[in-house]
């Protein structure tokens, strides 16, 4: 990761640092719908779509998220998992935001349920894994993925809740670089997704277990997770609340013409 100017991200720069097949877009409303779209029309797995900046971009129950242009990672990946395993996805993308950041020097690092990953206890990315698909048969799945890497918060509403790389790490980070080496861990995670390692990894590096919490109407405690992602809550009466697995949302091949 450099320190100095930036080189501005482009086509041109990304073909020399990536080798799979990909769409970038200097700006787009979202990464994940033109993902999905051409996973309807046969992308193979692997295939990435990166903007520049995202104008209606998402994030978990339905918010929306605008990525200026040239202050964060806006990207969504195109995968064929085994329907079995995309509670997965979630675990997955937050690893290797995870491994990301620590690459870059950040030291004080957690992952909030289910897929936040937290840089000095404020949110520096966001997870929107969709599955899309086709009758009973599993099309793919999108995972879209957000990193904020130099986006000034300092007058904004999330000045207390959320935080960009750059002001971590004290340095300029080229984006094109963090994307290459963010794919990396993606790649490696994913090889594994079979493997209980994805969840006991993900679960040792969860923030939120022992910790008050309150999710879908429910406050108590976290006590611990499943495998499939979901959390478990202990309320003040001592009942023991299940919660959903990270809100995956679920398309209809069929739905994506419309």
């Amino acid at each position: 990761m450099q320190n100095g100017a930036e080189v501005t991200l482009s086509q041109k720069l990304l073909e020399q640092r990536l080798t799979r097949p990909f769409k970038y877009f200097d700006r787009v409303e979202s990464t994940n719908d033109v993902a999905k779209a051409w996973l309807a029309t046969g992308a193979p797995e692997g295939a990435l779509v990166l903007a520049n900046e995202q104008t209606r971009g998402r994030g978990r129950k339905g918010r929306d998220w605008h990525s200026p242009p040239n202050v964060a990672l806006a990207l969504s990946l195109i995968l064929k998992p085994d329907s079995a395993f995309l509670p997965r996805l979630n675990m997955i993308a937050a690893l290797s935001v995870y491994d990301l950041v620590r690459e870059c020097g950040c030291e004080d690092v957690g992952i909030k349920w289910p897929n936040d990953v937290q840089v000095n206890g404020l949110k520096v990315s966001g997870v929107l894994p969709e599955a899309v698909w086709e009758g009973d048969q599993l099309r793919g799945a999108i995972l879209g993925i957000g990193v904020n890497v130099r986006m000034d918060f300092s007058g904004s509403e999330l000045r207390h809740s959320a935080i960009s790389l750059e002001a971590v790490v004290k340095r300029r980070l080229e984006r094109s670089e963090l994307i290459a080496s963010l794919l990396r861990r993606i790649d490696y995670w994913y090889a594994h997704i079979a493997s209980a390692t994805v969840y006991s990894t993900w679960k040792a590096r969860l923030n939120t277990l022992n910790q008050a919490v309150a999710v879908e109407g429910v406050k108590g405690v976290a006590l611990d997770v499943t495998a499939d992602g979901a959390l478990l809550i202990r309320d003040e009466k001592g009942h023991i609340h299940q919660s959903g697995t990270g809100d995956l949302i679920v398309y209809a091949i069929d739905s994506l013409d419309k």
